[in-house]
């Protein structure tokens, strides 16, 4: 019996939909499920393909199967993720037997106390996590010549689809969803970290307006920009895992925010097959010499996507204007919020840990420099020795310039110059106008080059849009299809 096919139910591509009716109908049980995932794994995650995407395994996943399956028997299904197998990046907490590293050696023991509150909600939502997948390590704050989705603990995630750049940081989160390890996952992002590797592997990713999702429990990068959020193999399935991490957190003042008008309680609602139909899109062309030096651009298939767009009935406005993108643009809050944000971190952990400031952990490293350095820690010599950064002047009127530039003279301004109701760009190149703007993006699958290699497009928003970029991705997803399964070899 083929161990990824149970009673005519396709485990490898089939829906979350698709999953919770058949457990519905007898057809398959959450035990089931979650051995099948766990023996496809094993087979091309850790052997084969080697494409070592997982972290480590949640060794509790089948007894929590097999609980929620006694629990639908008994009182039926809490919802559309009861019994459904879900990943989570390594640097989001569980207060579980796994750890929570962010992918660095001297992390590597540590057992978080409790979950992080996007966890607790997924668990009441009846959902199984399987386990924690790799990423770049330390969200790509380590090392200038770093390569994406490399991590000292986990070693270097492979591209499914070929020999290709693979993104990052969510990078393990993204090669998992492709080669269907779990039937979604969760990755951060504080710029393009979920929208860079979705692309990348022919995924969907959504990139959340910041606060929508708590970040508790969530190792910081930058207080203004991170956010976690969904990666699926389709929009109907990112929306699912949406719904269930959206939420107040009176521990996260960004959340607070998620009341009134623009909180949404469901998301599928906004699963609109015609969802193109009437919608204003603004076209953004403008593509960085090093995206197209990289590959990670292919001119026409971008052609191609603007006129499926246009063919689902879409008004397009071409080649629009947004006046801040190009700058001018300072990287340095990002890197006064991450030596606050992990000194804070690194302070909170038990004693016995090995270290519990930057400095330490820098001095770690040296240390053990032959496992945990294979490419440096220049930038993370650098943000260990910044000083007070949240009383610097120079934070302060970057966090206030960053957000004027990247909403008043950024997205804002096109969405309202225009009339918009999205932006759609190439690739991933919108994404960090949006994660300075603390605003929504959602990646989309578009195509193939010549090589195989994936390309897809981004649709953003001004705050709080995600339900009218999950109708326009949804429409243009089930307007193309053109997602293809990996072809393993």
């Amino acid at each position: 019996m083929d161990p990824f096919t149970l009673q005519n139910i396709d485990i490898e591509e089939a829906s979350i939909y698709e999953l919770q009716v058949a457990m519905e109908q007898g057809k398959l049980t959450s035990k089931e499920l979650v051995c099948c995932y766990l023996s496809r794994i094993a087979k091309y995650d850790q052997d084969g393909p080697q494409i070592n995407s997982i972290m480590e395994m949640n060794p509790d996943a089948i007894f929590i199967a097999e609980a929620l399956d006694i629990e639908r028997r008994c009182k039926g299904s809490r919802g559309p993720l009861h019994g459904i197998p879900i990943l989570l990046k390594d640097n989001i907490e569980t207060g579980d037997k796994m750890r929570t590293s962010a992918g660095a050696l001297a992390l590597a023991q540590h057992v978080s106390k409790q979950d992080a509150f996007l966890v607790r909600q997924l668990r009441d939502s009846g959902a199984v996590i399987l386990g924690k997948t790799n990423m770049t390590e330390w969200a790509n704050a380590v090392s200038s010549t770093m390569w994406a989705g490399y991590s000292a603990k986990g070693g270097q995630v492979k591209h499914p689809y070929g020999d290709f750049f693979t993104g990052g940081s969510s990078t393990g989160s993204a090669a998992a969803v492709a080669m269907s390890f779990a039937a979604g996952s969760i990755g951060t992002e504080t710029s393009a970290s979920i929208l860079s590797p979705a692309i990348q592997m022919s995924i969907v990713g959504i990139k959340p307006t910041v606060g929508l999702i708590s970040r508790t429990g969530v190792i910081p990068f930058s207080y203004s920009q991170d956010t976690a959020g969904p990666m699926a193999k389709t929009v109907a399935d990112a929306a699912v895992l949406l719904n269930a991490c959206v939420g107040r957190d009176e521990e996260d003042p960004a959340t607070w925010r998620n009341e009134g008008d623009q909180r949404i309680q469901d998301y599928t609602v906004y699963l609109d097959r015609e969802g193109l139909q009437g919608a204003r899109i603004g076209v953004f062309c403008e593509v960085p010499d090093f995206v197209r030096e990289s590959g990670e651009y292919d001119e026409q298939l971008f052609k191609d996507a603007v006129s499926k767009v246009i063919e689902a009935g879409a008004e397009v406005v071409e080649d629009i204007q947004i006046p801040s993108f190009h700058g001018p643009w300072k990287w340095g809050k990002m890197n006064f919020e991450f030596n606050h944000g992990v000194n804070n971190y690194l302070q909170g952990l038990p004693s016995h840990h090995p270290v519990h400031t930057l400095s330490e952990l820098v001095d770690w490293n040296i240390e053990h420099a032959k496992d945990a350095l294979k490419y440096g820690q220049d930038m993370l010599e650098y943000r260990a020795g910044l000083t007070d950064p949240l009383k610097n002047k120079d934070y302060i009127l970057e966090s206030i310039m960053d957000l004027y530039l990247a909403q008043n003279e950024g997205i804002d301004h096109a969405i309202n110059h225009h009339q918009l109701d999205a932006i759609m760009f190439p690739a991933y190149i919108g994404a960090d106008i949006c994660a300075k703007a603390g605003y929504p993006s959602i990646a989309v699958p578009a195509g193939y080059g010549a090589n195989g290699r994936p390309f897809g497009i981004t649709f953003a928003g001004t705050a709080f849009t995600e339900s009218t970029l999950i109708r326009i991705a949804y429409s243009f997803e089930q307007k193309t299809k053109l997602r293809e399964k990996p072809v393993l070899r």
